[in-house]
């Protein structure tokens, strides 16, 4: 017969087995009235139940990480959701992950999830220092629920500094390894004291094992991606190189017909602009343009040339292309000189079109030396015309018969220009200016280290300044103007008065500006062949002289008389035998004829040397 005590006894076993069937929490069993050893082995099964619960939950969590690794293909992606999925399987308040820098021989902070500290989140810890420091040396996982009073770590302030901002108390870290090779750290830490199991250190272990396999899988497909696309890259290098070659090689074909059937630089100008698209111009030497093709910008209203302007383009005299605001342009040079600079433009130039600009430049040059050693027997033979019309070398009727030859009539009115450069050897850039300057109906050519331009007209001074204005634009020249001449026997006085005046000019600090001896003042009747006393006195005194024949006055004689007293009225009046207001009214009607200026040092001078000459001219 069964007891009371053994129905209650009985009953409570089956509540105790079905605690266990409904997975009853370790609280509620251990509260259940069972007998005690029937408490303590359900106890020990739910134990059992929950370890085996947890690691069950832990793989199926590896395995869930394991998925979301495989679908990233960025390493950076791969570490973040490392440190996300460490931070939620153990539970802490954040996570973190370093990485390995073989050069530094540190770690660095590669990721975060968690922390809110922007010094924590770049530090950097030394093999050996801190919890972080020692797995990296040793490779062994450590784990701590208190960093600050634990004295296994190398404490360094960098890292203490890091850590204590970030309010870290509990830290667990592991290292992350593939074939024996140390790749970082994971880390799961606490904000307050935690102790760390042996199943989470191991399970942050397994996460970290799987993470190091997929961050190296990563990176290795990354890098085949990265080698896939520069092999990409190379194949389409090669195929562009090869069809630059061809295209170069089209371009070279093209400009050697056209040198080789007698075209010159404005061919291959219109050929570079048909092979490119876009336009081209071929700037000369002095700045000037030689040629052009296409719809280039023109020159302005004041002759100001947008394309000549980028002459100074720095790194152009290397005889490489260079490049600004989508303008190209390349020096034309042969044995480094500079011979003139091609600028292409309104398109966007390839290698292989850069290439074509380039060896454009290098024919170009070819044809301008082969231009300019023709033009230099030209100028040759002009120059000795020039040396012989200034020397008088040769009959009258052999100079007349050699200057009309190449285009040029003495018997025509016409000026003598000399030309005196600053540049040393710069005398051949000089001729070639003077050329351009003067025109093609004048005569240029070089005389005793001078060049000696004769040019139609008669206004030798406007002729002079004019040259020496263009000119001077890109170098300083001096320019004296004599004339007009009117015969080939006139050109030998001319050139003699010219030749005193540029120096002249020169010596009275005139350098780079032109005029006449007539222009000089005082100082033409010096440098000139033929003084004209009297022009200069009526060019100086004629308002004056007229005034005194016109009214019967002696003004001329008041002037004298008050340069004589040193410039005061009051002498001036005594040598008059005049009152004083008498010679200031003469000098205010003086200065209504003369000028404002009249008194000043170097009109009084000019004046004052007047007054002496008309004084000598008059008879004894």
């Amino acid at each position: 017969m069964v007891t009371r005590s053994e129905t209650s006894t009985a009953d409570q076993v089956i509540h105790l087995l079905q605690l266990l069937a409904a997975d009853a929490p370790v609280a509620e069993i251990a509260a259940a009235e069972a007998p005690a050893e029937a408490r303590d082995l359900a106890l020990r099964i739910t134990g059992a139940r929950e370890v085996h619960q947890h690691r069950e939950a832990g793989l199926a969590a590896l395995l869930d990480t394991a998925r979301e690794l495989a679908t990233e293909s960025d390493p950076g992606s791969v570490l973040d959701a490392i440190v996300r999925r460490a931070r939620r399987l153990v539970g802490t308040d954040l996570a973190y992950l370093t990485l390995y820098d073989p050069e530094a021989g540190d770690t660095f902070m590669r990721a975060t999830d968690g922390s809110v500290s922007a010094v924590f989140q770049s530090v950097r810890l030394a093999l050996g220092a801190g919890l972080g420091g020692l797995v990296a040396s040793t490779h062994k996982p450590y784990w701590t629920a208190d960093y600050w009073a634990d004295e296994r770590f190398r404490h360094t302030s960098d890292i203490d500094g890091a850590v204590g901002e970030e309010g870290i108390i509990a830290i667990c870290g592991t290292p992350l390894i593939v074939e024996k090779h140390f790749v970082g750290v994971l880390f799961a830490a606490n904000r307050s004291s935690r102790p760390f199991t042996r199943e989470e250190v191991g399970l942050l272990g397994n996460l970290a094992t799987l993470a190091a396999v997929t961050l190296v899988q990563t990176r290795a497909l990354a890098d085949a991606e990265n080698a896939l696309a520069a092999l990409s890259d190379a194949h389409e290098t090669v195929r562009h190189y090869a069809d630059g070659v061809e295209k170069a090689a089209a371009a070279h074909d093209r400009f050697a017909s056209l040198v080789l059937g007698g075209g010159g630089v404005d061919d291959i100008t219109h050929a570079l602009a048909e092979l490119l698209g876009g336009w081209a111009v071929l700037v000369d030497e002095n700045g000037s343009r030689h040629s052009a093709a296409g719809p280039a910008p023109e020159p302005d209203a004041s002759g100001h040339d947008p394309v000549a302007a980028l002459d100074a383009l720095p790194g152009l005299g290397t005889g490489r292309l260079v490049e600004r605001d989508g303008i190209y342009a390349v020096a034309v040079t042969a044995a480094r000189e500079r011979l003139g600079t091609i600028y292409v433009g309104g398109l966007i130039l390839g290698d292989s079109d850069q290439r074509t600009v380039e060896r454009a430049g290098v024919v170009t040059a070819l044809v301008l030396l082969f231009e300019r050693q023709a033009a230099d027997a030209r100028q040759s033979a002009r120059n000795r015309l020039v040396s012989d019309l200034v020397s008088r070398r040769g009959s009258r009727e052999e100079r007349l018969s050699l200057a009309r030859a190449v285009g040029f009539d003495p018997q025509k009115p016409f000026s003598l220009l000399v030309l005196r450069g600053e540049e040393p050897g710069g005398h051949r850039a000089l001729l070639i200016s003077a050329s351009a300057a003067t025109g093609e109906s004048s005569l240029v050519g070089a005389h005793d280290g001078d060049v000696v331009a004769l040019v139609p007209g008669t206004d030798a001074d406007g002729l002079a300044r004019a040259v020496a204005a263009r000119i001077g634009k890109r170098t300083c020249v001096t320019v004296a103007g004599a004339g007009p001449v009117r015969d080939v026997d006139g050109i030998a006085e001319a050139h003699e008065e010219a030749h005193r005046t540029v120096g002249a000019l020169i010596a009275l600090g005139h350098r780079g500006k032109g005029a006449a001896a007539t222009q000089l003042g005082f100082a033409g009747l010096i440098v000139g062949s033929d003084p004209d006393v009297d022009d200069y006195v009526r060019k100086l005194l004629g308002p004056v002289l007229d005034y005194d024949e016109r009214r019967g006055t002696d003004l001329v004689g008041t002037l004298s008389a008050y340069f004589a007293a040193g410039g005061s009225p009051r002498h001036a009046a005594g040598t008059l035998h005049v009152h004083v207001n008498t010679v200031s009214q003469r000098l205010e009607r003086i200065t209504a004829l003369l000028g404002e200026s009249w008194q000043q040092p170097d009109q009084s001078l000019e004046l004052q040397i007047a007054l002496r000459l008309r004084a000598l001219q008059a008879p004894a």
